[in-house]
């Protein structure tokens, strides 16, 4: 499809959905020997076999959807209505032919971080010059999965008039005897990479009612051999045709519920709805005996973001049950407006949380109160350990234990921390501090928090919600930095109960020690038996205002001592392309450590011991975008250590990566006169 550089290109009407390629900085550009995610046309898919894909190793996810959570005693917005209407995002990350398995060398990339008010995400993408069945990259699910949040890989049987193809279709439902190969492939494609669902989305004209039903069949096959979740987008109808309902009815119910079967789990609704139609889709859902929320009202803000005008009475009547989901299409309307991530950040908090920038305030004048305003956030932190470096995967240095072992730009979704439950809310009598995620500063990964201001009154940040039973070993451990020896932190870490939510109990962190990062830690056998609810900071001023700022660089509650894990073994290098003059491209795998691990991370161990950071994945195969030979060194070594879940370290397992000796151009590896080497 045509693009625009920064920008998408609206070349459909408001009817129908569409896959667009993504502006140049979804990523670098591709790199040698660089996996991608996978894609494919119906008939291509049935070739499709994860033994012998090259590329296979690199998509699968290595994070398990976790549970999550929302207690109604702690919903800060008296305008959200906790379990009735849900969210739905489809997001588009790159084309479909260019979705970086793994990340790429540039920090200018969408990386959302408001999983708390999304219930399921869909990888968009598709088009009928590049493949039309498109699988989520790992890097998102394992993101979306940290947060409790389902990814669905996405199917586009695009318009006529957009290279729709009737065959295409036919294709798709083909069926072998009793089997449908084109689902099988797809339930084995949802298995192996480890995402959860697909979304269906058929707008190619030209069928007949025999192959509605033979559509209807197939996605009916999907819920008698699978647990995948399917959603079904309101375009096909029952005689075949493409005809957009804008609600559920008698004309398209075949494909949502049929004769008391489950057809799909939910239907997406097309932008043209009414608070006629929506309410009278969630009486029919609800006479079928399906609960209305499995209807997604869709809104279309590709173009526009808050600044869509969007009926928010017919979908979510203040005072009244919500009557049905919201389906966001495009949410990343956020990224593609901003020019820099600093702006990408604050357009995306009004998106989601208002133009109050606070989730528990969203009362305001303007029409776009903020999906908080509607739906109270959730968490997925229930388990110990609890560990957050306030990651968002994405930054221009990569840290670990304080030291930054990497200068250079990188996104990677795999490595994002499970960020505030809430942003932000600040309480106090004076002046508010400004709490953000900053990129200058981390102890692990690329961001830390960072809070300044002018400080003259006690300011409370209320920062995380859980659900974290607690017992004699466990422990509460902060990072922080003040900048200067001399700087008293004036901070306090409070925590409140399941019990007593709205009493907090404070923790003083006292004094800085130093000008770099610095841990405190506190024994909380004292609450052995409760389950901890909220986690805030609170900072307290000296007697007189005074500028203040903070960096926290790490936030965890777990049970002492924490364990060493094993290291990973057998360490591979399965491809290597050199890219240049002492620069190569390498595809790594190994055995995985037997323990419990967060992530395996990737480093090159210098000829002065030094380490530079490389990368990281969850998952035992990584692709390494630019290694740099050290001078004229016949070899480099790479390390890989396990990190557990906990964030510490095991030893390392390496491999060693010889080099060319002499290049075509003479050059032996080492920088000419004047330049200076990336490390």
């Amino acid at each position: 499809m045509p693009t625009e550089p920064r920008l998408f290109r609206r070349v459909l009407a408001l009817c129908a959905l569409a896959a667009w390629a993504m502006p140049s900085g979804a990523g670098a550009d591709p790199l040698p020997g660089q996996p991608f995610a996978s894609y494919w046309y119906p008939s291509t898919i049935l070739d499709w076999d994860p033994a012998t894909d090259p590329d296979a190793p690199y998509n699968r996810s290595g994070v398990a959807l976790g549970a999550r959570f929302s207690d109604p005693a702690l919903n800060v917005n008296p305008h959200a209505i906790p379990d009735e209407g849900r969210v739905a995002a489809l997001v588009a990350f790159a084309p479909t032919s260019f979705n970086p398995s793994q990340g790429s060398p540039v920090m200018d990339y969408y990386a959302p971080n408001y999983w708390q008010y999304i219930d399921y995400l869909v990888f968009w993408g598709g088009s009928a010059g590049e493949g039309l069945i498109l699988a989520p990259n790992p890097t998102v699910i394992d993101a979306a999965h940290r947060n409790g949040v389902p990814v669905l890989g996405n199917v586009y049987l695009p318009p006529n008039a957009f290279g729709g193809q009737i065959q295409w279709v036919r294709d798709f439902v083909q069926r072998d005897g009793d089997t449908f190969p084109v689902a099988d492939k797809m339930i084995e494609a949802a298995q192996y990479y480890g995402f959860d669902g697909w979304f269906i989305n058929q707008e190619t004209s030209g069928g007949d009612a025999t192959l509605a039903a033979d559509m209807r069949d197939m996605l009916e096959y999907f819920q008698a051999h699978s647990t995948l979740r399917i959603v079904w987008y309101d375009a096909m109808t029952q005689s075949g045709a493409i005809s957009y309902q804008n609600a559920l009815d008698s004309q398209n119910q075949m494909f949502f519920e049929d004769n008391g079967q489950v057809v799909s789990n939910d239907m997406f609704l097309n932008f043209g709805w009414s608070t006629g139609g929506l309410a009278s889709s969630a009486a029919l859902a609800t006479s079928l005996g399906r609960s209305p929320y499995e209807l997604y009202a869709g809104v279309d803000v590709e173009s526009s973001g808050y600044n869509t005008s969007v009926n928010w009475n017919g979908l979510f009547p203040e005072g009244s049950p919500h009557v049905a989901s919201l389906g966001l299409y495009r949410p990343e309307w956020t990224y593609t407006s901003s020019s820099s991530i600093g702006t990408f950040y604050t357009r995306d908090n009004h998106f989601w949380v208002g133009p109050n920038g606070d989730p528990s305030n969203t009362v305001t004048s303007a029409p776009w109160k903020g999906i908080a305003n509607y739906i109270p956030a959730t968490s997925p932190i229930a388990a110990l350990p609890f560990v957050t470096n306030f990651n968002t995967g994405q930054g221009n240095l990569y840290a670990i234990d304080g030291d930054v072992l990497a200068h250079s730009e990188w996104n990677n979704l795999s490595l994002q921390d499970v960020l505030p439950t809430w942003r932000w809310i600040v309480r106090g009598d004076g002046s508010h501090l400004t709490p953000a995620l900053d990129w200058s500063d981390a102890y692990w990964g690329g961001t830390s928090l960072k809070v300044s201001g002018t400080l003259d009154a006690v300011n409370d940040l209320t920062l995380y919600e859980t659900r974290l039973d607690l017992d004699a070993d466990s422990t509460l451990a902060i990072g922080h930095k003040t900048g200067s020896a001399a700087t008293p932190t004036h901070l306090q870490v409070g925590l409140a109960f399941e019990d007593d939510p709205s009493t907090f109990d404070y923790l003083d962190v006292g004094d800085a020690a130093g000008t770099g990062w610095n841990t405190s830690t506190f024994g909380l056998g004292g609450y052995a038996g409760r389950t901890l609810a909220v986690v805030a900071l609170r900072f307290v001023p000296a007697a007189s205002a005074q500028p203040y700022t903070i960096h926290v660089g790490r936030l965890a509650v777990y049970d002492a001592p924490l364990a060493t894990p094993e290291p990973p073994a057998d360490v591979v290098v399965a491809g290597k392309i050199e890219t240049g003059p002492g620069t190569a491209t390498l595809r790594l795998q190994w055995t995985p450590s037997p323990d419990p691990v967060a992530a395996y991370d990737v480093l090159q161990r210098n000829p002065d011991g030094s380490l530079t950071y490389l990368g990281g994945t969850p998952d035992n195969a990584y692709f390494v975008g630019q290694l740099v030979r050290n001078g004229n060194e016949a070899a480099s070594t790479i390390e890989v250590e396990a990190v557990s879940p906990g964030f510490v370290r095991s030893s390392a397992a390496s491999v060693t990566v010889p080099w060319d000796s002499i290049f075509a151009d003479g050059f032996d590896g080492a920088p000419a006169a004047g330049e200076r080497r990336r490390d």
